[in-house]
């Protein structure tokens, strides 16, 4: 539930993503259903100044997830978002994407679909792993075109094992390359993830879903830049509870001059097929 880069700090307190999956095994991840209620949250950014920025919001994420390493692994995100201005029309912005990817981490299927103030086409592809770890991407939508994006990329559902792993492993700062096809689809984004000490205290989370009573978890804060934009700034930052069987609690989506919210209002736990 995805993805952008600090990318080359020098203080990186954990070894790389790829190494720590070489180091331990990964536990299951939950297949699952879950449902975010969207609200008006404060920025980490200078207030704005334009009577066009969101003075409220509303909106709804729901997000189902459910495979395993043997059988690969499917999501559908949905996300449907209204903000209010103190001038000029509500802006409304709707989004769904679904994806498959292969347990191995050697390939994903994926369609974006996008609604918004502008136009978007929808996005569709696959994206393949080759034997030397190159990752290459063939667009059919908006257009058919193929990119070559080297090596050490992570697919999303790779990029949460791996945070789960570092957080095991003492948490930190992770860096990491993401593909998840989102945008125009010709992105790699590149992310630093800052993972906390494990939490003991119950949250909402908890009380909302029973389910993840119990569960390990690690607050981690995800700042995502476009790869090749150098130096600029990120294009958002996520910050979220991380549950050791991969389900995320509440969300602050923060694009610097607003932010939203997304509280965990409904968790349903859904049938795994246990690897053979």
């Amino acid at each position: 539930m995805v993805s952008r880069f600090a990318f080359y700090f020098a203080t990186v307190l954990c070894a790389s993503s790829l190494a720590l999956a070489e180091a331990s095994p990964i536990l299951p991840l939950a297949s699952h259903r879950a449902a975010y209620d969207i609200s008006l949250a404060d920025s980490s950014g200078p207030a704005p100044s334009s009577a066009q920025a969101p003075i409220s919001a509303t909106g709804l994420i729901a997000y189902e997830f459910h495979g395993s390493a043997c059988e690969g692994y499917t999501s559908d995100f949905r996300q449907m978002t209204q903000m209010e201005r103190s001038e000029g029309d509500p802006i409304s912005m709707q989004v769904n994407a679904t994806s498959f990817e292969e347990g191995n981490g050697k390939s994903m299927r994926f369609q974006v679909d996008s609604k918004s103030v502008q136009d978007t086409p929808p996005v569709a592809g696959t994206a393949t792993r080759g034997d030397n770890d190159d990752m290459r991407v063939i667009l059919t939508k908006p257009k058919a075109q193929t990119l070559d994006f080297g090596r050490e990329v992570l697919f999303p559902t790779q990029h949460i094992e791996h945070l789960i792993e570092a957080a095991k492993h003492g948490g930190g700062a992770m860096q990491a390359r993401v593909y998840d096809g989102s945008d125009t689809g010709v992105k790699i984004f590149a992310t630093m993830s800052v993972i906390g000490k494990e939490a003991t205290k119950p949250d909402e989370d908890t009380q909302t879903a029973s389910a993840l009573s119990g569960i390990r978890r690690w607050p981690v804060v995800i700042s995502y830049f476009n790869e090749a934009s150098g130096d600029a700034p990120p294009e958002y930052t996520l910050s979220f509870d991380l549950y050791e069987n991969g389900v995320s609690g509440s969300l602050k989506l923060d694009y610097g001059a607003f932010a939203l919210r997304a509280d965990l209002r409904k968790l349903e736990i859904l049938p795994t097929t246990a690897c053979k």
